[in-house]
């Protein structure tokens, strides 16, 4: 089946920004490529099953697909809790499987050329030489290249694909595939569980600290495609890992669909550091499930930054299985015109003495709605839990929108919990005082917005932070005049 051509603007030169000197369309280009395997568009049995079979994949794997398929036709949208602008998703449009192969490279010369240099552009190649102990890129399904440094596999440290992981590692993958974010979780945890194809598996041995971090890039290429990433992350007793994600897709016409499952798992006394940039285009929706289970003594920490899309639904959480785990989600959100943001954060408290923390920093600009919703339980019978919850909100127009849903249950005497928010709008007065400075109208909101979100930015990697700011430089330029 040939798939439909896709825009193709392979010799475009970069518009920059004279003022600043960023890049105006970091993501929003798009290369022809000819794919080996489509399943063409819309989802019906037929479609998971093609999926499957030409993956090649096991029984047992058919089967949880095809019952996951079954349970997202049967669950409804979550439109009675969440906005409306779900029932716009045309699922028989979408594309569900694309791709040239299963198996990943090992160098960026042995990427074939129309995937190569769409990470070449985006500088994936040169983030890996700098500073990363590893690199996994995604090209719409599937991997296009995925290596690892000598010097962390060598201490038995497993980075892949998920594919490969079902193929090369069935005894690790079978045993924590599903058990942290069950197929029913919702409607579209159920959908990536029946078409899921490509993310990340990592598995960290015990004691093991990765010292540099492993890094995913998600790219969408096609039109009218949807991308269904698994990923699922093991790191063992004692053990550290930082994992950097990030994500770009062109703009079409027509609505994209990102739909992923990421699961982690931290044993006793291990930590986790899983850190997100997304920069999609504005006509993608991100519907997306993730969360961790935090063993005794154990941490998991997510960072996540939130910039374009059309709508993004996303709540990392994290469940406090041991004694003294900890867990904290930092979390920004940036939503433009014609934009939501839905984002926060799930903290379950089932063990003694167990921390959480939930920062949110969100910022709505021209148009756009920014919410927050949190999810923080601490049942009766447990003794010594501590949760601090806070949410802060910028709007830097008249006509942006912000709204913040906190649950905090809380039962029993024996815990600590504190609960801040704010909301407060950036003043015509300081726009105009920065611009008697010298500033651009953009400059000032660009510092605006920086300054709110500073002390947050301050506990990234440099190169995200770095990135980050760079990111909120483009939104406020693109959204004056």
């Amino acid at each position: 089946m040939k798939p439909p051509s896709e825009l193709e603007t392979p010799d475009t030169p970069v518009m920059e920004n004279p003022a600043e000197g960023i890049d105006q369309s970091a993501g929003d280009f798009s290369y022809k490529v000819d794919y080996a395997f489509d399943a063409g568009s819309g989802l019906t049995e037929n479609t998971v099953r093609y999926i499957s079979d030409v993956k090649k994949e096991e029984d047992w794997i058919l089967k949880f697909r095809l019952k996951a398929y079954k349970t997202f036709e049967e669950k409804p949208m979550p439109t009675n809790w969440a906005t409306d602008d779900l029932n716009n998703i045309d699922f028989d449009k979408i594309r569900y499987y694309l791709s040239q192969g299963q198996t990943p490279k090992r160098t960026w010369d042995e990427v074939p050329d129309d995937i190569k240099k769409t990470f070449e552009r985006l500088g994936i190649p040169e983030q890996e030489r700098k500073f990363l102990s590893g690199v996994e890129a995604q090209f719409d399904s599937e991997a296009a290249y995925s290596n690892i440094k000598d010097i962390v596999a060598k201490e038995g440290v497993i980075f892949t694909g998920s594919t490969e992981a079902l193929r090369e590692h069935p005894e690790i993958f079978k045993k924590w595939f599903g058990k942290v974010i069950p197929t029913s979780d919702n409607k579209f945890s159920a959908l990536n569980s029946a078409v899921f194809s490509g993310g990340s598996f990592i598995y960290v041995p015990p004691g093991v600290k990765v010292s540099q971090p492993l890094q995913a890039y998600f790219r969408i290429n096609a039109e009218n495609f949807g991308q269904f990433e698994r990923t699922l992350i093991i790191v063992d007793e004692g053990a550290e890992l930082t994992y950097m994600e990030g994500c770009t897709a062109p703009k079409f016409s027509t609505a994209t669909l990102h739909s992923a499952v990421v699961e982690l798992v931290a044993m006793k006394n291990a930590k986790i550091q899983y850190i997100t940039v997304q920069n999609w285009a504005s006509n993608v929706y991100n519907l997306v499930t993730k969360r961790g289970i935090a063993h005794e003594g154990a941490e998991i920490k997510w960072i996540d930054c939130n910039i374009g899309s059309r709508l993004t639904m996303k709540y990392p959480g994290v469940v406090l299985k041991g004694k003294g785990a900890r867990g904290e989600v930092i979390s920004i959100a940036l939503a433009n015109d014609g934009q939501h943001q839905d984002t926060g954060a799930k903290m379950i408290h089932a063990a003694d003495n167990t921390t959480s923390t939930i920062i949110s920093k969100s910022i709505s600009v021209g148009q756009g709605r920014s919410t927050y919703r949190g999810v923080v339980h601490i049942p009766k019978h447990l003794k010594g839990c501590k949760n601090n919850t806070e949410c802060d909100a910028l709007l830097i127009n008249s006509n942006s929108r912000t709204d913040t849903y906190p649950a905090i249950t809380v039962r029993g005497d024996d815990h600590a919990v504190q609960h801040e928010a704010s909301v407060s709008k950036v003043s015509e007065e300081m726009i105009f005082y920065m611009k008697q400075r010298g500033l651009s109208e953009a400059q000032a909101m660009s510092l605006a917005v920086n300054g709110f979100v500073n002390e947050l930015v301050s506990q990234f990697p440099m190169e995200y932070s770095v990135e980050l700011k760079r990111l909120i430089d483009l939104e406020m330029e693109g959204s004056v005049g």
